[in-house]
This record gives C-alpha cells, structure tokens and sequence, in this order.
C-alpha cells in the first residue's frame, strides 16, 4: 500500500465533494484534515504496533476489515460507518483523542464535530486497505508492526525529510517518544 497516493486519492474532487455533503464544509478544509490527520495517525498506528499487546491487537482490527469493499474509494466513504470509525480513533488515538481532534479544528477552522466526522470516515478505509495488505500478505502480528513502519518510511520516517518525518518531529518536538502531546506545534507550524 502506498499511503502517499492513498491520500492524493482521498484528495480528488468527487471523494472531498462526498465528505464536504456528509459534514458540512469546504473541500479545501477536508483536504487540510486529511493530509494532516491520515498520518498522524497511521503514525500512532506505528507507535501502537511496536509493542506486542499493540501489534497484536491493531492485527486483530485489520482482520475485521480484511474484507471490507475498499477499491472504489469514493463509494467505499458514501456507505462508511461513522461510528465504527469513531471507535477506531478513539482506540488508535487512546486518551489523547480528542485532544488531537481539538488541535486539528482549531488550525482548521472547523468544529470538533465536523473533524471527528471527517477522520471518522477515513479511518475504516484505512483499516480496510491495511486489513487488504495483511491478508494478501498473510501477514502475521510481527508482520503487522512492519507493515505500519514501512508506511511512515515512505513518508520519509521517523528520521527522514518526508512529511512523516515532519510529522513525527512536529509531533515530538520534545523527544519524549509521545507524539500527541505536541500536535499544536504541528498544526501552528504548517498553518500559522
């Protein structure tokens, strides 16, 4: 999976048209939210998965939307689950959640409902495309966590130029290994 592409695909007109509907706002904010918000959070994705207890259980997600009908992409967001998708960034994000929300509309201009509403659409389409990977894969827990880091790698990594690395370094710009508690100097950054 390519995320970089994934998410030129989730910025084309007719899938930023289909979510601006669904919550109300302008395509150009959805843009912003999704070239922030997706990897953000395939980066705590990555995070999660290097221990064992979180590698394991994001494998277990990824095998409930192994099978979920993600190539077309703009049909896949008109019939997505908000709520599973709510569930998803609630877990993935664990108790920084709607801190990471609050810091994505404040920069956005947006409520805390329309960004939810926006990540939420994304996030089972995430699964669903890395779920794909796995089972095609046949890729096991450990396999998962590589996964997940080859993702940021193509991003430029942790410690790369990419925007993954820039994410991660905005995120973490206190080096504490805890990428959320520094989201704003992110959002300030790229938007201030």
């Amino acid at each position: 999976m390519d995320l970089i592409d994934l998410i030129k695909k989730l910025n084309n007109e007719d899938v930023l048209s289909q979510v601006s509907q669904s919550v109300g706002v302008n395509p150009q904010q959805i843009k912003k939210v999704t070239q922030l918000g997706l990897p953000t959070l395939v980066e705590a994705m990555n995070r999660n998965a290097k221990t064992q207890d979180g590698a394991r259980s994001l494998a277990r997600a990824l095998e409930q939307h192994q099978d979920d009908e993600v190539d077309d992409l703009s049909k896949y967001i008109r019939h997505a689950d908000a709520h599973d998708g709510e569930k998803i960034l609630r877990h993935v994000f664990s108790d920084k959640s709607e801190r990471v929300e609050n810091k994505i509309a404040k920069q956005t201009g947006l409520d805390l409902s329309q960004v939810v509403g926006i990540l939420a659409q994304f996030a089972p389409l995430i699964l669903g495309l890395l779920g794909k990977e796995k089972k095609q894969r046949n890729l096991d827990y450990t396999g998962v966590a590589v996964m997940t880091s080859s993702l940021t790698e193509q991003l430029g990594g942790e410690s790369g130029s990419g925007l993954m690395g820039m994410v991660s370094q905005f995120l973490d710009t206190d080096q504490d290994g805890d990428i959320m508690d520094d989201l704003g100097d992110l959002f300030g950054g790229l938007f201030g």
